[in-house]
């Protein structure tokens, strides 16, 4: 007896379909519409269809033409990771699946090349997404920008994989809160310096972030790898924090992931 689980999102009332979402899926994946209709075997024109489709449940866009090519705007990163959450719940063969934010990105997937992990699943959320992930059953190891997310995993092994400093650009009191990164180490520390501000916006959208002409706090790793040079109103080591990575117990893989990340020296 074959039995699935399938679902579908539904955006403002209106039912987006796992094909769009697919669709979606590859661009932001491929960054180009072009890229995405080859992997899908489908003609350009339709990959534009089914995210215009999108586009009108959302009622604002989910895709941004770059000269570099095609990238997810901050709400359709949102529809995406929600629907590789829903996705992942749904199945009973999924794999090996390891969790991270934007911030963890790029070391994530060259460790998981180096360890030849091929196999495993590379899911990027935030936090309390990929904790939350954790606590469902839906991942099996998660790499957390934020220490004080610990408190909430204590039903998990966890290692130290690294540190991280971070830059706060200085634009005056309005702050665009970036949903990556250790935000609540970097606010708790203005409020330790007792300085007014207002969280004005949020935005998943790092070109969003870094043109906003707002206030903002970003890790120095994540600039650093994307080739990007900000000054920092304050020394990025009075926001240094511990990266870490949490799983429900240690077996040959993970001690293979813990070891990799060790090397890599993150700081």
């Amino acid at each position: 007896m074959d039995i699935r689980t399938e679902t579908y999102q539904v955006i403002n009332g209106k039912t987006v379909t796992n094909r769009q979402l697919e669709v979606l899926s590859s661009v932001g994946r491929s960054g180009s519409m072009t890229s995405a209709a080859a992997e899908l075997g489908i003609s350009v024109p339709v990959v534009h269809k089914y995210i215009s489709q999108i586009e009108a449940a959302a009622g604002i866009p989910v895709t941004v033409s770059t000269p570099a090519g095609t990238r997810l705007t901050a709400a359709g990163r949102e529809v995406i990771e929600k629907h590789q959450a829903t996705a992942l719940r749904c199945r009973d063969d999924r794999r090996f699946t390891i969790c991270c934010s934007p911030v963890t990105e790029d070391l994530m997937m060259s460790v998981m090349s180096a360890l030849k992990m091929a196999d495993a699943e590379l899911i990027i959320s935030d936090d309390e997404n990929n904790l939350r992930m954790m606590k469902e059953h839906t991942a099996d190891y998660a790499v957390l920008d934020d220490p004080m997310y610990l408190f909430d995993a204590e039903e998990f092994q966890w290692t130290e994989v690294g540190f991280m400093g971070m830059v706060m650009v200085d634009n005056g009191p309005s702050f665009i809160r970036y949903r990556y990164g250790a935000q609540r180490v970097a606010y708790m520390y203005l409020d330790s310096e007792d300085r007014e501000y207002t969280v004005d916006s949020v935005t998943y959208s790092l070109p969003e972030l870094l043109g906003s002409n707002k206030s903002f706090f970003i890790d120095e790793f994540l600039l650093v790898r994307k080739g990007l040079r900000l000054k920092s109103a304050v020394d990025p080591k009075m926001l240094r924090h511990t990266i870490n990575a949490i799983y429900r117990a240690e077996n040959r893989t993970i001690a293979k992931l813990n070891k990799a990340l060790l090397s890599r020296h993150i700081e």
